[in-house]
């Protein structure tokens, strides 16, 4: 047995009540003058943080936007700049973690994330940017978050639909470190663990959206799919999904839920393309991307745009592939049961 796992070096604080330990989290670091970086939706919750770091904090930009286009990743750049910031906290999910690291990526200042979604990003070292319809995408120790603080009370406020969306979106990342070329033993342990809380924890949010236990199982469930994100290379799913994003400004967590079950049964991923489908189904998810927006006539172009790419992907890509899957997702029809072999 041959592999290598490369541990990213970050602090988790986990539970229910962790919020109040933000402070400390922000005083340990020795940051003195942090910008809060939440998205609309969620300034609430910002301004809660931002009251509970009292002079540590600088400001609050809630302009976190999906797929961070470029300028707004410009404005929050200038306004910690204006600010004389020396750290951002990123509250919010993968919108407003992906700005921190937008602001990370150009000035270099350490980020602490408060995720309220089961985005995952927050356990990454990758970055995305979207200018003029195209969605850009790198890796770089300097945007992983220096501490995550993981408070599920946080989640509580979530809609059932979105938990559900952002807890399969969580399981794609989960599910392509499973068959990644830089996988490990390590890996596919948090790999199948997370698979298995999310999987338990969804239908009980589903059945009960305010059951504590399961929301708390549900983001250690993330916290597991996110951390395999941030150690392995992404393949097909994530390359058509963040194509999706950026050139058609797709929902990001609804696409990841209508592609993943075509993706795993392309590749004869785990967990079963079909029967993800069919949860998805139980738990009223979407399952096609014409009801996100999608014109069919997009099709083409998109099936071209990732067959060019240069990504690893246990079965090759082709066009004539990647358009077959499209038209099937596209559609809301039911993945093959298995289509590598």
């Amino acid at each position: 047995m041959n592999f290598v796992y490369d541990a990213l070096p970050m602090r988790v604080v986990f539970g229910a009540g962790s919020l109040d330990r933000l402070p400390e989290e922000v005083e340990k670091l020795g940051l003195e003058r942090v910008l809060v970086l939440c998205g609309p939706r969620q300034e609430a919750v910002g301004k809660r943080v931002a009251a509970a770091l009292g002079e540590r904090c600088g400001g609050i930009l809630p302009e976190a936007t999906m797929h961070v286009p470029v300028e707004v990743a410009r404005r929050a750049r200038g306004v910690a700049a204006d600010l004389g910031a020396d750290g951002c906290v990123a509250v919010g999910g993968g919108s407003a973690i992906g700005l921190g690291k937008a602001v990370a990526l150009e000035q270099g200042l350490p980020v602490v994330a408060v995720p309220t979604t089961y985005a995952g990003s927050e356990m990454t070292p990758v970055w995305g940017l979207t200018e003029s319809g195209a969605k850009r995408t790198g890796r770089d120790r300097r945007v992983l978050p220096v501490s995550v603080v993981y408070d599920p009370s946080l989640t509580l406020s979530m809609p059932v639909g979105l938990a559900v969306t952002s807890g399969i979106n969580a399981m794609a990342h989960a599910a392509e470190g499973l068959y990644a070329p830089d996988g490990s033993p390590v890996v596919a342990l948090m790999a199948r663990e997370g698979i298995r809380a999310l999987t338990a924890a969804l239908p009980a949010i589903v059945a009960a959206p305010e059951d504590a236990a399961a929301r708390a199982d549900a983001l250690y469930g993330a916290w597991l799919c996110g951390a395999v994100l941030g150690a392995t290379t992404m393949g097909l799913h994530h390359k058509l999904c963040h194509t999706l994003g950026g050139t058609l400004n797709l929902p990001h967590a609804e696409t990841h839920t209508v592609v993943l079950p075509h993706v795993l049964a392309y590749n004869g991923g785990t967990p079963d393309g079909g029967s993800l489908w069919r949860l998805e189904g139980e738990l009223g998810a979407p399952r096609s991307l014409r009801e996100l927006g999608m014109a069919a006539a997009d099709i083409d172009r998109v099936a071209e745009v990732v067959a060019a790419a240069d990504f690893p992907n246990p079965r090759p890509v082709t066009a004539a592939g990647v358009r077959e899957l499209l038209h099937a997702a596209w559609a809301g029809d039911p993945p093959p049961a298995s289509a590598a072999g």
